[in-house]
């Protein structure tokens, strides 16, 4: 499954509907060891104005739908300190 394309494909509802600043794909996915169990690991900063928990589990759910498989959505701001290095280095935005 190419989850970038999808994002790519989507980016304007995204960012239309749930204020989606930037978005990216890390983990599994974009390191080529996914299979049919696994999740996708999607990083996302919202615009100011969309900073809610219903964006955030709406957006969540979206995407769950879209790529018919379970999503773990992290924020840029909820990413722990420790994790963050690991995750900057790994993930691919999802550019025009």
């Amino acid at each position: 499954m190419d989850v970038l394309a999808i994002v790519k494909k989507n980016k304007t509802f995204l960012k239309e509907r749930f204020g989606v600043k930037k978005i990216g794909v890390f983990g599994s996915m974009v390191r080529g060891e996914a299979n049919e169990e696994s999740d996708v690991d999607v990083l996302v900063e919202f615009e100011n104005t969309k900073k809610s928990f219903d964006n955030f589990m709406e957006l969540s759910f979206f995407l769950e739908d879209l790529f018919a498989k379970k999503v773990d959505l992290i924020t840029t701001s909820g990413l722990d300190k420790y994790v963050r290095p690991y995750v900057e280095r790994e993930v691919v935005w999802c550019e025009k």
